[in-house]
Formats: structure tokens, sequence, C-alpha cells
């Protein structure tokens, strides 16, 4: 039996220009002195010179129509629909700074479903 891939799904959002100052503050204080970074985020850039945050699943919440990253602050949700399914795990958000403006996704393992032979 073979275990489920992680998935990643894109998030349809609205970054407010506060949540936008609080990143680009993140980003500055992570290039001065990168152990400022608050626990359960990473920082790195990409090949293409793009910062990039990662917070891991004690660093954010989901809340109908909202993410709250802790430290950072509240992206609200144009849909809302559930990020993951339930019992998924290893749950991270990935900020992408890019030409366009941030680009938001959910990285995620789906829950394992074991289906049983019934006789």
């Amino acid at each position: 039996m073979s275990h489920a891939k992680s998935r990643e799904v894109t998030l349809p959002l609205k970054i407010t220009e506060e949540l936008g100052l609080s990143l680009d503050k993140l980003r500055q204080a992570w290039k001065e002195n990168p152990a400022s970074v608050p626990k359960g985020l990473s920082c790195s850039e990409s090949k293409e010179g793009q910062f990039v945050l990662v917070a891991a699943e004690s660093a954010f919440v989901t809340l109908p129509g909202a993410c709250v990253i802790k430290g950072i602050g509240a992206i609200e949700m144009l849909n809302e629909e559930p990020l993951f399914e339930e019992g998924a795990n290893s749950k991270s958000l990935l900020l992408k700074a890019s030409p366009d403006g941030w680009k938001f996704s959910v990285k995620f393992v789906p829950p394992i479903v074991r289906e049983r032979n019934a006789k």
C-alpha cells in the first residue's frame, strides 16, 4: 500500500495593507538577522530571488473566512470552503513574494483512508 503524497492548494485571498507591511518588515528583519524570525516560521529565498515564508502548523490557524499567522497578521480568504480535508496533517502555509504580489498556498498530507474487506 502506498502512502499519499503531500498536496499544495493555492489560496484565493485578499491581502490587507497592514499584512503586506508586516511581511515586508519580517523580510527585512530576516535579511538583517535570520535568528530574529519567530518560532514556527522559516524564511528563504527562491532561485529567482523571491522571498519565501513558510509557517508551520503551530504558527497559523484557519478560521472561517480567514487565516491568522501568529505575530504577522490575518489573511482574508475569498473562499469559505475548508482548506484541507478533515484529518489532514503536516500542514504548512507558504507565502511567496512575486512580481505580481504575494502568493499564498497551503501544503498538507491528506488523511490515509484504509478500506477493509467486509464479508
